[in-house]
C-alpha cells in the first residue's frame, strides 16, 4: 500500500505533540511567525521537540523571516525541514542547508504546476489556499482542479483539509503528503485528539483506495 505522509501543523504544546505522534503523524509543524495564533517561541519549540516520538520530523514554518532569526532557531531547535510561506526566493530557501518546502497560495487564474518550477530545489511544493493578508492557516480549501498537472517535485496538499474532505483531495491530486492544522483543532493551536485520529484514519482509508 502506498503511504501518504501526514503533517499536523501548528503544534503549540508538548502534550499535543505526544498525542499527535501516538495517533500516527509523520511530521509536526512549528510556526515561527509571531502574528499567527499558533506561533511558538524557541523555548516552547524545544519542549515540543523533546516530546516528539522517534523518527517524527519537525518542520519549522517561517514567513519572510530574517536569515539571522532562522539561524537562531536552527541553532536551538532540531528542525529537519524548513517551510517557507512568504515571498522567499529559491536562493533564500536554499541557504540554510536543510531540506525545504515552498508554499504556494493558490488563487483564481493561477497554474500551480507552472508556478512551482522556479523552486525545483525544494523537497516538495506545498499547495495552500490564498487569502489576502493571510500567509497560511486559512481553514479554506482552494479549487483542487487548478492543481491537476505535472509538477517537477512532490506535492503536499494543505488548505482547509479535514477528515471529511481529505480523501477527495488525495484521489484527485495524489499528493506525497497532506498537511492539516485548523481541521483537527478544538481551538487555534490546540489539537483535538478525536479529530486528529479521524483525520489520520481518513488518510489511511484513502491510501487503500488508491492502490
Amino acid at each position: 500500500m502506498s503511504r501518504t505522509r501526514i503533517k499536523i501543523c501548528g503544534i503549540t504544546a508538548a502534550d499535543d505533540a505526544r498525542q499527535v505522534c501516538a495517533a500516527g503523524a509523520d511530521a509536526l509543524g512549528l510556526v515561527f511567525y509571531a502574528p499567527s495564533p499558533r506561533a511558538v517561541d524557541i523555548a516552547a519549540a524545544r519542549d515540543i521537540a523533546a516530546a516528539a516520538a522517534p523518527f517524527v520530523q519537525l518542520v519549522g514554518l517561517f514567513v519572510n523571516e530574517q536569515p539571522e532569526r532562522i539561524r537562531e532557531v536552527l541553532a536551538q531547535v532540531p528542525l529537519h525541514t524548513l517551510q517557507f510561506h512568504g515571498d522567499e526566493s529559491p536562493a533564500f530557501c536554499r541557504q540554510f542547508q536543510r531540506p525545504w518546502l515552498k508554499a504556494l497560495r493558490v488563487k483564481a487564474g493561477m497554474t500551480p504546476a507552472d508556478a512551482s518550477r522556479p523552486y525545483q530545489g525544494a523537497s516538495a511544493i506545498l499547495l495552500d489556499s490564498w487569502q489576502d493578508g493571510v500567509p497560511g492557516g486559512t481553514g479554506k480549501a482552494f479549487d483542487w482542479q487548478q492543481a491537476v498537472g505535472e509538477f517537477p517535485m512532490p506535492v503536499v496538499l494543505a488548505g482547509g483539509l479535514n477528515a471529511g474532505n481529505v480523501g477527495q483531495g488525495m484521489a484527485l491530486l495524489h499528493p506525497a503528503a497532506v498537511d492539516v492544522s485548523g481541521g483537527v483543532e478544538s481551538a487555534p493551536g490546540r489539537k483535538d485528539p478525536g479529530k486528529v485520529e479521524a483525520f489520520i484514519a481518513a488518510v489511511r482509508a484513502a491510501d487503500k483506495l488508491q492502490d
